[in-house]
C-alpha cells in the first residue's frame, strides 16, 4: 500500500505544466488494441469502450488442455481537471471451459476477471503543443514537406493503479488476492500521412508471485477519415506466464462520437497457441468546453458576443415610429445629394 501511495504521489507531483488542450473533434479510442494512448479524452469528456471477444488456447504435447471460451474487454475514461490527466477503470472477464487432455479427459469450468484496474494517466511531454504556431513557406513546397527531425520526439505520459483481484482466481497465480500496484509508461509519435506510433512499457502486480513486465508497440495507420487499420505486438514476461502476441485490426469511424472496431490476436508457439476475435465499440459523451475558444468570444468590453447580439437586436425593436421615419428622411437626402 506504500508503494502504491508513493507512485501517486509521484504522479501528482508531476502535474505543474501549463495546460493544453488534447481534445479532439473526432472520438480517439484505444480500441482495437491494447495499448494505451499517450493524450487524455479532454476535460469533461466521458468515454465508454467495450468488446466482447472470443478465444481458443491449445497447449501440446506435455500436460495438454484446451481452453474454449469467451469474454468482455472494458474501460471508462474521463477527463478531469486539467487536459492532459485523465481517470480511468478498465478490465477483462472471461468464462471459459479448460479441457485436460494429457490423461484423464476433465473439464473445469472457469470465469473471473483476468485483470481490473483503477488509475491515473498525466502527460508530462507533448512535442506538438506549439505545432499551430508553424507557418506553411509560401515560397517552397520542398520546405512544407521535407522530414521534420521532431516528429522523432514522441509524448510521453506516464500511469499509475491499482489491480483489484479476487481470492482464487484461476487466471492469475496462487496467492494472488487484494490491491497490487500498476505503472506504466506510454509514448506516441504522429508522423504525417496518417501514422501514428504508440509504445507502452509497463509493470504489473508489483511486488506479488505474478509481478510482471509487459512492452506493446502499436502501429496505426489512417486509410481516409473514416477507415483505420493497425497491427500490434504484445510481449509478456513474468514467472507465471509469458507470450508474445500479434494483432491485427481496423476501425470505422461512424460519428463523431461512436466508433466500431473489430481485431484478431494470435500467438506463434503452441504452450499454449491463442486465437481470439473481438467486435467493439467505443462512444463517448462530450461536454468539453475549450477555454481559449470561450475566452475569444468575450468582447472587448467584457461581455460575450451572444450577449451583444441580444443588446442590439432590443435596441432595433425599441425603435418607434419616429424614429424610422427620421431614418427614411434622412435615406431620401442622401439620394437627393447623389442625384445632384
Amino acid at each position: 500500500m506504500n508503494l502504491i501511495k508513493s507512485t501517486l504521489f509521484f504522479l501528482v507531483s508531476l502535474i505543474t505544466t501549463q495546460a493544453f488542450s488534447q481534445y479532439t473533434d473526432v472520438i480517439n479510442s484505444n480500441r482495437p488494441g491494447v495499448s494505451r494512448s499517450a493524450f487524455s479524452v479532454g476535460t469533461n469528456v466521458v468515454q465508454f469502450e467495450v468488446g466482447p471477444y472470443m478465444v481458443k488456447e491449445e497447449r501440446t504435447p506435455a500436460a495438454s488442455y484446451e481452453v474454449d471460451g469467451f469474454g468482455v474487454d472494458f474501460a471508462v475514461r474521463y477527463g478531469l481537471l486539467w487536459e492532459e490527466l485523465e481517470l480511468n477503470i478498465e478490465g477483462t472477464f472471461q468464462s471459459d471451459t479448460k479441457t485436460n487432455t494429457s490423461t484423464i479427459l476433465s473439464e473445469d469450468k472457469r470465469s473471473n476477471f483476468k485483470f481490473l484496474t483503477v488509475g491515473a494517466k498525466y502527460l508530462v511531454y507533448d512535442p506538438y503543443k506549439n505545432s499551430e504556431n508553424e507557418k506553411p513557406n509560401l515560397y517552397s513546397w520542398k520546405a512544407n514537406h521535407r522530414f521534420k527531425w521532431r516528429s522523432l520526439i514522441p509524448a510521453v505520459s506516464i500511469y499509475a493503479g491499482a489491480n483489484y483481484d479476487i481470492e482464487n482466481n484461476p487466471y492469475t497465480a496462487s496467492n494472488i488476492e487484494g490491491f497490487s500496484p500498476k505503472i506504466m509508461i506510454a509514448t506516441q509519435h504522429n508522423f504525417s500521412g496518417g501514422w501514428v506510433f504508440v509504445m507502452n512499457l509497463i509493470k504489473d502486480r508489483i511486488g506479488t508471485e505474478q509481478s510482471d513486465f509487459q512492452y506493446i508497440l502499436t502501429l496505426t495507420h489512417s486509410l481516409n477519415p473514416k477507415w483505420v487499420i493497425f497491427g500490434e505486438t504484445q510481449g509478456i514476461k513474468s514467472d507465471f506466464y509469458a507470450d508474445n502476441l500479434l494483432r491485427l485490426g481496423g476501425g470505422y469511424l461512424w460519428s463523431k462520437n461512436f466508433q466500431l472496431d473489430t481485431a484478431v490476436t494470435f500467438n506463434t508457439k503452441n504452450t499454449p497457441s491463442v486465437f481470439g476475435v473481438n467486435l467493439g465499440m467505443s462512444y463517448r459523451l462530450d461536454f468539453h468546453k475549450d477555454k481559449e475558444k470561450e475566452k475569444e468570444k468575450k468582447t472587448d468590453n467584457g461581455t460575450s458576443a451572444k450577449d451583444e447580439a441580444e443588446r442590439q437586436s432590443r435596441k432595433n425593436k425599441s425603435k418607434g415610429t419616429t424614429d424610422v421615419i427620421e431614418d427614411y428622411n434622412k435615406k431620401q437626402k442622401r439620394k437627393e445629394q447623389d442625384f445632384n
